[in-house]
C-alpha cells in the first residue's frame, strides 16, 4: 500500500471543479486492505465516506476519493455540455483529431499513475497496463484516429457545384461506464468528443478513482490547452443517472454497459424517449480450435478466460474443438489452468480476482455436470494464498468438457456469459470435415451473443470461408489473441443480446454521429 498523500477529486463540471455542497466523498479503500481484513477496511470506507474519519489522516489503507454528486450537480452537467456541444462541433475535424493523439501520448506519459490507482482499486498489475498499453493504442492511435477520420465524409464535384455526404456530431453523450472495466470504457467513451459531441461521464461509485483521474489528469489538460469550451467534458460521480438523462432534453446519446436484460429494456426506453442507445452489453464468446491448429497458441487464447476471474466481457466463454485434437487440447488446457493462482492485485503473476457473486458459478457447474458435461478441473473456492476454502473470495479455475455439438447450448454454461473463470469446451461428434465444419459455423452463428469469435486453423480455404461467412459478431479473430485491442480494429460492439437491434462494430466517434448530405450549387441557380 502506498505512503504519498490520498488522491482526491472534486466533480468536473462546466470546466472547473465542482463539490457536494455538503463536501460528501466517495472514498477508495486499497484492494489488499480489503483481502487482507475486509471487514476493518470496509468499515473504514463506510466512516470515510459518512465523514466521520478525514481522508488524509486515516492511514495508508486509504488511496484517494472523489466529490460524490447530487443530482442539481447532475443536471449542471448536462446543461454544460449542451451549451459546449454547438461551439466544440464548429472546430475543424483535423483540430479534433489532433486532441485525440495528444490524448494517446497523454495516456501514455501519465501510465504509471493511472495504472497504480487500478491496482489499488482491486485489478491485477499484470493485467492493469498491458490493457492500458492495447487500449491507448487500438483507440488513440494516430492510425485508428486518421481512419476514423477519413470516413467521416465525402466530397463529389459535378459541374458547377459539389454534394457533399458528412457524419455530424449528436450532441450531447451520456457515458455509463461499468464497475468491472471502467476506466477503459470511460476513455471510449470519451472517443465521442473527436467527433464534435461534448461528453458526460459518470464514473461509478464502487471504483470511481482510476476513472476519474485519468480523465482529469490526461483529458482535461489536452482540452483545456486545445482551447476547448468549458462543458465539452464533464466528469462526475454519483448514483445511477440514465433517469435523468432519459428525461433531459440536453440528451442526444446514451452510452450504456451492463449485463444484457437490463441493457435491452433500457434500450427500449431510450427508443421511446427518442435518445440514441449505444449497448456495449454481455459477451459469451466462441473460440473454435480446428485440427491443424497451433494449439499453443490456441491455450494461450482460451485460457484469456482466466482475466480478472473471467468477469470481462471480451474474453472467450466456451471453445469448440475439433475432435481429433480435443483430448491434447484439454489436456494443455488443464495444465494451463493449474498453474494460475490468486494472490494480490499488485503481486506479479496474478489474474484472477474477488468472484462477489460465486453462487452462479457453482450452480453452472453443477448443472453442466448434470446434464453429461465432465468436470476436467476447478470447481472450488480459494483463499487469496491459493488454499481451497468454503469462505473464499476466488474461485478455481475450471475446465468442463462437453460432448456433442448438437445439444451444448442446451447447457446454460455453453448458451450464457457466466462471468467467472469457466470454460466449457464442446467436443463435436466426429464426422466427415467439411460437415463438420458446416456444423460449426452454423453453431456460430446461432450463438445470441455477439461480440468476438475466434478461429485457429491453417486451411486457408477454411480461413477464407471463416472470412466470407461469419458476419455474426462485432470482432472475428483468426490465430490471434481472443480479447487484445489491435489498431484500425473496433475495441467495443456487437450484434444480438451484446449490442441490440442497433448493434455493430463500435468506433465510437463514428456511432455518436448521423449521416448528412448536402448540395452545393455555384452562383445560386440550378
Amino acid at each position: 500500500m502506498s505512503t504519498r498523500e490520498p488522491v482526491m477529486h472534486p466533480a468536473y463540471i462546466g470546466g472547473k471543479d465542482v463539490e457536494h455542497p455538503e463536501g460528501k466523498y466517495v472514498h477508495t479503500v486499497a484492494a489488499r486492505a480489503v483481502l487482507e481484513d475486509t471487514f476493518p477496511a470496509m468499515a473504514l470506507k463506510r466512516d470515510l465516506d459518512a465523514g466521520l474519519v478525514d481522508a488524509r489522516s486515516a492511514g495508508p489503507a486509504v488511496v484517494g476519493g472523489c466529490a460524490l454528486a447530487d443530482e442539481d450537480m447532475a443536471r449542471y452537467a448536462l446543461e454544460s455540455a449542451a451549451r459546449a456541444a454547438p461551439e466544440w462541433a464548429r472546430v475543424p475535424l483535423h483540430e479534433r483529431i489532433a486532441v485525440g493523439v495528444r490524448i494517446g501520448e497523454r495516456l501514455r506519459e501519465r501510465r504509471d499513475d493511472i495504472v497504480d490507482l487500478l491496482v489499488a482499486e482491486g485489478q491485477p498489475r499484470d493485467l492493469a497496463g498491458p490493457t492500458l498499453d492495447e487500449y491507448w493504442y487500438a483507440d488513440y492511435s494516430r492510425e485508428t484516429l486518421h481512419w476514423c477520420a477519413s470516413q467521416m465524409g465525402w466530397t463529389h464535384h459535378r459541374g458547377s457545384g459539389r454534394a457533399v455526404v458528412r457524419r455530424v456530431p449528436d450532441g450531447v453523450v451520456c457515458v455509463n461506464p461499468p464497475q468491472n472495466a471502467s476506466t477503459p470504457n470511460a476513455l471510449f467513451g470519451v472517443s465521442a468528443l473527436l467527433a464534435g459531441n461534448a461528453v458526460v461521464v459518470r464514473a461509478p461509485r464502487g471504483v470511481p478513482l482510476a476513472t476519474t483521474h485519468a480523465l482529469r489528469e490526461v483529458v482535461v489538460p489536452v482540452l483545456e490547452e486545445a482551447g476547448a469550451p468549458p462543458g465539452v467534458l464533464n466528469v462526475l460521480c454519483g448514483p445511477p443517472m440514465t433517469r435523468l438523462w432519459l428525461e433531459s432534453p440536453h440528451v442526444d446519446d446514451i452510452v450504456y454497459v451492463g449485463g444484457s436484460a437490463k441493457g435491452l429494456e433500457f434500450e427500449r426506453a431510450a427508443v421511446a424517449a427518442g435518445k440514441k442507445p449505444v449497448l456495449e452489453l454481455a459477451g459469451n464468446d466462441c473460440v473454435v480450435v480446428w485440427r491443424d491448429a497451433d494449439l499453443d497458441g490456441a491455450v494461450r487464447a482460451i485460457a484469456e478466460n482466466f482475466r480478472q476471474s473471467g468477469q470481462i466481457c471480451n474474453i472467450p466463454n466456451h471453445v469448440v474443438a475439433h475432435p481429433a485434437i480435443a483430448d491434447e487440447l484439454l489436456d494443455r488446457l488443464v495444465a494451463e489452468a493449474a498453474e494460475v493462482r490468486p494472490g494480490y492485485p499488485d503481486e506479479p503473476g496474478v489474474v484472477l480476482t474477488p468472484v462477489l457473486m460465486a453462487g452462479a458459478h457453482f450452480a453452472n457447474i453443477a448443472d453442466a455436470v448434470g446434464r453429461g458435461a465432465k468436470l476436467l478441473h476447478g470447481g472450488r473456492r480459494l483463499e487469496v494464498d491459493g488454499s481451497p476454502s468454503d469462505t473464499g473470495l476466488f474461485v478455481e479455475p475450471t475446465v468442463l468438457r462437453v460432448d456433442g455439438l448438437a445439444g451444448a447450448r442446451d447447457v446454460p454454461a455453453v448458451r450464457e456469459e457466466t462471468f467467472s473463470p469457466l470454460v466449457p469446451v464442446v467436443v463435436p461428434e466426429q464426422d466427415d470435415d467439411e460437415a463438420l465444419f458446416d456444423d460449426v459455423l452454423r453453431f456460430v452463428g446461432e450463438n445470441a451473443y455477439g461480440l468476438r469469435t475466434s478461429f485457429w486453423v491453417r486451411d486457408e480455404r477454411l480461413v477464407h470461408r471463416i472470412v466470407c461467412e461469419v458476419t455474426h459478431g462485432g470482432v472475428v479473430n483468426v490465430n490471434d489473441s481472443h480479447s487484445a485491442f489491435r489498431p484500425f480494429l473496433p475495441t467495443h460492439g456487437g450484434t444480438g443480446l451484446t449490442g441490440g437491434a442497433f448493434g455493430e462494430a463500435n468506433y465510437l466517434m463514428l456511432r455518436t454521429t448521423r449521416l448528412q448530405g448536402v448540395n452545393i450549387v455555384r452562383g445560386g441557380s440550378w
